[in-house]
Protein backbone atom coordinates (compact mmCIF):
# COMPACT_ATOMS: atom_id res chain seq x y z
CA UNK A 1 0.00 0.00 0.00
CA UNK A 2 1.09 3.52 -0.76
CA UNK A 3 -0.50 6.25 1.32
CA UNK A 4 -0.95 9.80 0.08
CA UNK A 5 -2.03 12.60 2.39
CA UNK A 6 -3.49 15.95 1.42
CA UNK A 7 -5.00 18.83 3.35
CA UNK A 8 -7.72 21.11 2.10
CA UNK A 9 -8.27 23.74 4.75
CA UNK A 10 -8.95 21.69 7.89
CA UNK A 11 -9.92 18.50 6.03
CA UNK A 12 -7.46 15.61 5.92
CA UNK A 13 -7.69 13.50 2.76
CA UNK A 14 -6.10 10.06 2.96
CA UNK A 15 -5.58 8.05 -0.22
CA UNK A 16 -4.46 4.48 0.38
CA UNK A 17 -3.48 2.79 -2.90
CA UNK A 18 -3.21 -0.91 -3.61
CA UNK A 19 -3.94 -3.37 -0.80
CA UNK A 20 -4.94 -2.44 2.74
CA UNK A 21 -4.33 -5.60 4.75
CA UNK A 22 -2.62 -6.85 7.91
CA UNK A 23 0.83 -5.89 6.64
CA UNK A 24 -0.09 -2.35 5.54
CA UNK A 25 -2.85 -1.34 7.97
CA UNK A 26 -0.44 -0.45 10.84
CA UNK A 27 0.96 2.41 8.74
CA UNK A 28 -2.53 3.82 8.10
CA UNK A 29 -3.42 3.38 11.78
CA UNK A 30 -0.27 5.26 12.83
CA UNK A 31 -0.98 8.14 10.45
CA UNK A 32 -4.66 8.50 11.36
CA UNK A 33 -3.93 8.24 15.10
CA UNK A 34 -1.24 10.94 14.88
CA UNK A 35 -3.55 13.21 12.91
CA UNK A 36 -6.49 12.75 15.28
CA UNK A 37 -4.29 13.33 18.32
CA UNK A 38 -3.07 16.53 16.64
CA UNK A 39 -6.67 17.76 16.48
CA UNK A 40 -7.90 16.78 13.02
CA UNK A 41 -11.70 16.61 13.09
CA UNK A 42 -12.63 16.13 9.44
CA UNK A 43 -11.31 13.17 7.44
CA UNK A 44 -12.01 11.89 3.94
CA UNK A 45 -10.81 8.42 2.97
CA UNK A 46 -10.44 8.51 -0.81
CA UNK A 47 -10.53 4.80 -1.63
CA UNK A 48 -10.73 5.14 -5.40
CA UNK A 49 -7.27 3.57 -5.84
CA UNK A 50 -7.77 0.83 -3.26
CA UNK A 51 -7.85 -2.63 -4.83
CA UNK A 52 -8.40 -4.72 -1.70
CA UNK A 53 -9.25 -4.26 1.98
CA UNK A 54 -9.04 -6.95 4.66
CA UNK A 55 -10.59 -7.07 8.11
CA UNK A 56 -7.41 -5.42 9.44
CA UNK A 57 -8.02 -2.48 7.11
CA UNK A 58 -11.67 -2.31 8.10
CA UNK A 59 -10.61 -2.19 11.73
CA UNK A 60 -8.51 0.92 11.10
CA UNK A 61 -11.42 2.66 9.34
CA UNK A 62 -13.73 1.73 12.23
CA UNK A 63 -11.19 2.95 14.79
CA UNK A 64 -10.93 6.30 13.00
CA UNK A 65 -14.71 6.58 12.80
CA UNK A 66 -15.18 5.84 16.50
CA UNK A 67 -12.52 8.37 17.55
CA UNK A 68 -13.99 11.03 15.31
CA UNK A 69 -17.54 10.35 16.48
CA UNK A 70 -16.43 10.63 20.11
CA UNK A 71 -14.86 14.03 19.41
CA UNK A 72 -17.80 15.24 17.26
CA UNK A 73 -15.69 14.94 14.10
CA UNK A 74 -16.69 13.57 10.71
CA UNK A 75 -15.46 10.83 8.40
CA UNK A 76 -16.51 10.27 4.79
CA UNK A 77 -15.59 7.39 2.47
CA UNK A 78 -15.14 8.30 -1.19
CA UNK A 79 -14.85 6.38 -4.45
CA UNK A 80 -15.28 2.78 -3.32
CA UNK A 81 -14.53 0.33 -6.14
CA UNK A 82 -16.96 -2.56 -6.52
CA UNK A 83 -14.89 -5.17 -4.66
CA UNK A 84 -14.07 -2.79 -1.80
CA UNK A 85 -17.68 -1.59 -1.62
CA UNK A 86 -18.82 -5.21 -1.35
CA UNK A 87 -16.53 -5.78 1.65
CA UNK A 88 -17.82 -2.62 3.34
CA UNK A 89 -21.40 -3.67 2.58
CA UNK A 90 -21.01 -7.24 3.87
CA UNK A 91 -19.42 -5.96 7.08
CA UNK A 92 -22.25 -3.47 7.63
CA UNK A 93 -19.90 -0.50 7.42
CA UNK A 94 -21.88 1.27 4.69
CA UNK A 95 -24.51 2.08 7.29
CA UNK A 96 -21.91 3.51 9.70
CA UNK A 97 -20.27 6.06 7.42
CA UNK A 98 -21.21 8.64 4.84
CA UNK A 99 -20.22 7.32 1.40
CA UNK A 100 -19.93 9.35 -1.79
CA UNK A 101 -18.82 8.64 -5.34
CA UNK A 102 -16.57 11.67 -5.84
CA UNK A 103 -14.07 13.58 -3.77
CA UNK A 104 -15.97 16.86 -4.25
CA UNK A 105 -19.14 15.24 -2.87
CA UNK A 106 -17.16 13.83 0.05
CA UNK A 107 -15.59 17.20 0.86
CA UNK A 108 -19.05 18.78 0.95
CA UNK A 109 -20.32 16.15 3.43
CA UNK A 110 -17.45 16.40 5.90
Amino acid sequence: MNLEQERRDDILILRPRGRLDSSSSPELERVITEQLEAGTQRVVFDLSALDYISSAGLRVVLLAGKKLRASKGKLVLVGLRDMVREVFDMSGFLTLFAVTDTLDEGLSKV
